[in-house]
């Protein structure tokens, strides 16, 4: 499968081309990540593919590559931000887990006590 087309109404896509301005604390040729604009703990950082998937499910099945470089930009920012203490990272999938963005995008939270189990 080829790259897919960026949605034109995507926020996140828009943000990932640098048509929307967003907080970048780090980019790859494969993702950016960029500080929550509604943060739910002292560090969330939001690292979305630069290319356009529905969701977690979706960028692990079609571009696996993404995916892991995803996961390793969010350990890298971790440990750039300090949190030795521990961190999370979260995928919410479809509308019942919370997806409100439909665009693949993994929230990296830390910087206080994580509850579990979360809301």
């Amino acid at each position: 499968m080829s790259a897919p087309e960026p949605d034109k109404d995507c926020i996140f896509c828009k943000i990932a081309v640098g048509e929307i301005p967003a907080e970048i604390v780090h980019a790859t040729e494969l993702s950016v990540a960029f500080r929550d604009v509604n943060p739910q703990a002292p560090v969330h950082v939001l690292v979305v593919p630069r290319d356009h998937y529905e969701n977690a499910a979706e960028v692990a099945h079609w571009a696996p590559a993404a995916a892991s470089d995803m996961i390793a930009t969010a350990r890298d920012i971790a440990e750039k931000e300090g949190l030795d203490d521990g961190y999370r990272m979260v995928f919410n999938t479809g509308p019942a887990a919370g997806q409100t963005v439909f665009h693949a995008h993994l929230h990296l939270l830390g910087g206080r006590s994580l509850e579990w189990p979360p809301g």
